[in-house]
């Protein structure tokens, strides 16, 4: 009996249980009978549903995560002697590089398109923002070539790889299994008692301001409360917020594990993903709004073209202009006063979940490439024995 291929997954910047890293890549090839390690930023070494989790320090500052983290990634990568390693964050490419250097399989796992990330860091100088930017994407586009496979997140991302000869899309879509197949009651209820936005981070490019100001602006005859899971990021953000009138109707949860996740939003009224048109953001295809649908509610989501085209298709929410709080007051007030339409929505949005936007879709691209490289390997090795 020949033993499974072991795969190593690396993280840097991610929590340890990762929702993508995690629940959906790490278990799913665990399941299909690989042997995983992922080394990632955790207090301890420990396994969980099949995975291996090696621990690396977490850092106490970004500084110290480029660089320190980064060394230790790489010690923990090299220990674990992995066929195929699979790592997530663009700080690690050089470890990546390091790793096609011993002879690995090496797949990066591209998130985000880098390049547009750098114009809402906040602590990237305006005037440095461009030059870099365009470092970053020729330097991307020149190390990428020598990694054994891509996966990107969303088909624009993977458009800028098009040359490259492995390239997948494995969407972030979700796990059906986190939200019940049927809903308490005869019908999932639009009278609930608060909206809901949940995120790794909240911020001011997410929309933080503009979710607190429409509190504010709602009717006085409409009781409902806005609740935000999620880190808010900067400091002095949250200080901003408190300050606002539309406080007084909100509710800062902080992070919350999976089962807190799909409780809140189950429960919710409303899903909100109110993006900035950061260039980023436009492109992509947030988990959150796929977990509202997938959870029977509607969303209110920014006029986006890719937005648009999911949700207009799937007629599961309003669009509105993210920078306009009275418009996200209308919408929220609209679908309160429509008892009939909003839940029509949310059942709508979650048959487009269960017949295309799910994980269990997702999770073949991610095991086709993963058996492309291995019959590779199988190739090259049958090739080395009938030389000998």
């Amino acid at each position: 009996m020949t033993a499974p291929i072991k795969v190593c997954v690396l993280t840097s910047a991610h929590p340890a249980f990762d929702v993508r890293v995690f629940h959906k890549e790490c278990k799913s090839l665990a399941r299909a009978g690989y042997d995983v390690t992922l080394v990632a930023p955790h207090g301890e070494s420990l396994t969980v549903d099949g995975v291996t989790v090696k621990a690396v320090a977490p850092a106490r500052w970004r500084f110290e995560r480029w660089f320190k983290t980064t060394a230790a990634v790489y010690r923990a990568a090299v220990a674990v002697d992995a066929e195929i390693y699979h790592f997530h964050d663009p700080e690690l490419i050089p470890v990546g590089l390091l790793l096609r250097a011993l002879g690995k399989k090496v797949i990066y796992d591209v998130h985000e398109d880098l390049p547009l990330t750098v114009s809402y860091k906040p602590y990237i100088p305006k005037w440095m923002q461009r030059p870099l930017s365009s470092l970053l994407a020729i330097m991307e586009s020149l190390t990428v070539r020598q990694f054994s496979g891509l996966i990107a997140a969303t088909p624009e991302i993977a458009a800028r790889f098009a040359g490259h000869p492995n390239v997948c899309v494995v969407q972030n879509y979700p796990m059906r299994e986190e939200f019940p197949e049927e809903f308490p009651g005869e019908m999932k209820t639009v009278h609930g008692d608060y909206i809901v936005y949940v995120g790794l981070r909240i911020t001011r490019a997410r929309g933080a301001e503009e979710m607190v100001r429409a509190m504010e602006l709602l009717p006085g005859n409409i009781p409902i409360r806005l609740k935000l899971a999620g880190t808010i990021e900067p400091p002095d953000l949250q200080q901003r917020l408190e300050a606002m009138p539309g406080w007084q109707s909100t509710e800062y949860l902080g992070a919350l594990g999976r089962a807190g996740v799909s409780k809140l939003i189950q429960n919710a009224m409303v899903g909100l993903v109110v993006l900035h048109p950061e260039p980023n953001y436009v492109s992509s295809h947030p988990v959150k709004l796929f977990e509202y649908m997938c959870a029977g509610i509607p969303v209110i989501a920014s006029d986006f073209p890719g937005f648009r085209a999911i949700i207009e298709q799937a007629k599961c929410g309003i669009l509105v202009d993210p920078f306009s709080a009275k418009e996200v007051a209308d919408a929220i007030e609209f679908l309160y006063t429509h008892p009939e339409e909003a839940p029509a929505m949310g059942a709508r949005g979650r048959l487009a979940v269960s017949s295309r936007y799910n994980w269990q879709h997702e999770e073949q691209s991610l095991l086709g490439m993963y058996n492309r490289l291995r019959h590779v390997a199988e190739s090259y090795e049958q090739f080395r024995s009938e030389l000998t």
